[in-house]
This record gives C-alpha cells, structure tokens and sequence, in this order.
C-alpha cells in the first residue's frame, strides 16, 4: 500500500524553491551572514513566480548549503522549516514538498509534519552511493517506521507520499548493479511511492532510455524525471513521466540558485503541457 502523490495533474511539474545559503553554512558566511528573512522573502518570490507560471505545486530544498552534510544540523533544519512554511502558505492548495540534502529523509518528514508539506525527496533509501559526501546508505527500515509512528504513512491521518531516487545524480551506485535492479529493490522492498530518475548532475538529463528501463521494472510506481528537463528534452522525456522537477532550467540563466526567471518557467509548462502524459 502506497500514499498517492498529491497531485491532480497527469504528468505533474513541480518548482524546485532553491534556498539560499542557510545560517551556519559556508556560503551564507561568505555572503556576508544574511539575515533569515531574506531567505525566506526569497523563497516566497520564487514559489509565487512558478505557480503564477503553472506548475501544479513546489519542493523546498536547501540547495544552497553546499558543501552538505549527509544529515543536516539541528540550525540547518530549523531554519529549513522556517522557510518551508513561508512557502506552504504562499502555495495555498498546491502541494509542497521537501527535500533535506543530503540524505536526511527523518528531518524531511519533520519538516513535513511541521508545515503540512505533503511529499518528502530522499536520495538515496535503498542500497548505498559513493558520493561527495562520502558513502550513503540506505534509510528505508527507519524511514518508513517513523513515518508509520507519526501517522503520516499509508492509512495515516496526515499521509506524506515518499519520492525517491534511483541512481541518484552527483553520486555512483556501490555495488554497481542495473537500474532495472535499483527501480525494483527501491520499489518493492524500499517501499517508496514514487521512483525519481536524474542524469549525472544538477541540470543534466537522463536518457529517453534509462526512462524507459526504470518503468519496465517498475511498471506499477510513479516515474519522476529529477533533473535535464529543458525546452530541447521535454518532447523525447515526458512520454515517459508521470512528472518532473525542475530547477535550473527555470531560474535566470538556467543556473541552479539563481532567481526562478517567469518567462523560463512559463515556457516550460508550456511545452511540457503540449507534450502531454507517458506513453
């Protein structure tokens, strides 16, 4: 039994709210120690200019906390939530969802709990990536009891859906190993809700193909496309999704980080509406 993903649309575009540097951070020290306030201003302008665009809802990240940890710091959470629950209540009925990098599935459903995100994005639940960061294990056995203990799993009286990646992008797979094996251990014994397929790195694309592995293994899960989806790869990568996220292709100079650029945006649901559903 699985939480359905909160979306009406079929295949579903959602905004990636970049945060800035968060406090505490190497950036944010860099930056000159901004105040929080004009983080979260920040994240309410980006989140207003993809939904005035048409994405069907949004996913906050803490992007700009380079370099991460695989789980995030007491300040780095909290501040994360602040942040979040600015961009819920500018979303309204939109769906809002988080993604805690590098890895910290357990501050993502915190955060869910805190400002009623309804989806969580977890890189890596199953197996284990070598990273920047180092090495990644999975985290579904602990992942999926907490959700279950906060009533926020399948049957719970605040359902949050559970997006994962397989073969997540900026990282290689431990044990090597095909696709079609990571989409089914993930699927079926990591028991996410939704698998999410990236390229090699933030902004770059999967191939039409590696779509097409992951779906043939996982015929009965959700297919997310987690990064690449430009104006050029909306036509060959959407027949293939039941939904994308996208970033830098709508942030001004198709930069991750950079301000969402309205016309950008307002492209890209354009196209990817045109393109329409999975084949």
């Amino acid at each position: 039994m699985r939480v359905p993903l909160p979306f009406a649309a079929s295949p579903a575009l959602v905004g990636a709210v970049h945060l800035q540097p968060l406090p505490g951070s190497p950036r944010w020290e860099a930056a000159g120690r901004p105040p929080l306030s004009d983080v979260v201003a920040r994240a309410e302008r980006d989140a207003r200019a993809y939904l005035a665009a048409g994405f069907d809802g949004l996913i906050v990240e803490n992007f700009g906390d380079a370099p991460f940890f695989k789980t995030a710091p007491k300040e780095t959470l909290a501040c994360l939530v602040r942040c979040a629950r600015a961009v819920v209540e500018v979303a309204g009925d939109a769906p809002v969802g988080i993604n805690v990098l590098r890895n910290d599935g357990e501050a993502a459903l915190a955060a869910a709990l805190a400002t009623g995100a309804r989806f969580i994005r977890v890189n890596v639940i199953s197996g284990a990536a070598v990273t920047d960061q180092g090495l990644i294990e999975g985290t579904a056995a602990s992942l999926l009891r907490l959700r279950a203990s906060l009533g926020m799993g399948p049957g719970g009286t605040s359902p949050v859906a559970l997006m994962a990646d397989v073969h997540v992008k900026h990282a290689e797979p431990l044990a090597g190993g095909s696709l079609t094996t990571a989409a089914q251990d993930t699927a079926k014994r990591g028991l996410a809700d939704a698998l999410i397929v990236s390229g090699l790195a933030t902004g770059s694309p999967p191939s039409p193909e590696r779509l097409a592995e992951a779906r043939t293994a996982t015929p009965d899960t959700p297919l997310w496309l987690g990064s690449g989806l430009s104006l050029e790869a909306i036509p060959t990568l959407v027949p293939h999704l039941d939904g994308a996220i996208v970033g830098s292709a709508a942030e001004e100079d198709g930069l991750g980080g950079n301000p969402v650029d309205s016309a950008r945006a307002e492209a890209l649901v354009s196209a990817f509406r045109t393109t329409g559903g999975r084949v």
